[in-house]
Formats: C-alpha cells, sequence, structure tokens
C-alpha cells in the first residue's frame, strides 16, 4: 500500500489534499533517510573533524523531519496548527541542512545527495504549508 492509498482510506475527511499530503509524507521519509546515510558516510570520511556541523545538522533535520512526516500522518481533526509548527520547523531545518551540505557536495557525492532529499522536501513542505492557509 502506498502512503496515498493509506490517507486516502483515513475517514477524517478534513479538505487537505490526499496527493499533496502524501507527497509531503514521502519527502519527509526520504530527506530523513538521506539525512541518516549522509551524516554516517560523514562519519566515515577521513575529514571527519570538518565534518562535524554537516553531521549535526544531518541528524537535526532527520529528526525533524521524522516527526513531521509522524504528525502528517496522522489526520487528527484540529490540529492543524501542530501540523503547521512541524512544518515550519522542517522547512527551517532543511534549508539549513541543505546548505551545509550544498558546501560540501563537490567533494562528497554523499552531500550532494542529501542537499538535493532537503531542497525536495523543503519545497514539499511550503508547498502543503501553503495549501493549509
Amino acid at each position: 500500500m502506498t502512503t496515498v492509498e493509506m490517507l486516502r482510506s483515513h475517514p477524517v475527511t478534513d479538505g487537505v489534499d490526499r496527493e499533496l499530503l502524501a507527497r509531503t509524507v514521502d519527502a519527509l521519509h526520504a530527506c530523513a533517510q538521506a539525512c541518516t546515510t549522509c551524516a554516517d558516510a560523514c562519519l566515515n570520511e577521513e575529514m571527519v573533524a570538518e565534518l562535524r556541523t554537516c553531521i549535526r545538522t544531518d541528524l537535526d533535520c532527520a529528526d525533524v523531519c521524522t516527526a513531521a512526516a509522524h504528525v502528517a500522518s496522522r489526520l487528527t481533526e484540529g490540529a492543524t496548527a501542530v501540523l503547521r509548527a512541524q512544518l515550519e520547523a522542517c522547512v527551517a531545518a532543511c534549508r539549513a541542512c541543505g546548505d551545509e551540505c550544498a558546501q560540501h557536495a563537490e567533494m562528497h557525492e554523499h552531500c550532494r545527495v542529501c542537499a538535493e532529499a532537503c531542497r525536495t522536501c523543503e519545497q514539499a513542505c511550503t508547498e502543503l504549508l501553503t495549501a493549509l492557509g
């Protein structure tokens, strides 16, 4: 079962576009996975000391994205304020992590991939925030 199928099966009808919500949840999960893997890859680089900030922003972003995905997957009626707060935090975390990873992207492929995942997730969260009004 895909994310959109699961969200469509939910009995709450709150007016949130399920396709957009599903794309956002999928982007959140993909970003969390990319950030976790990037942090681990950074820890295995020879120049690990120079990647401390990257590792920290990777781990922060992964945690924020995971929390946002969980909140977005629960369609609790009247809880849009919490979802908005999670999405706003995610936009900030993705921007910070994407910017940090982009600084290392020419040297480390994992940072390039992570920066791309962060940009995609930031955009998805922004689109959902706009749709929520």
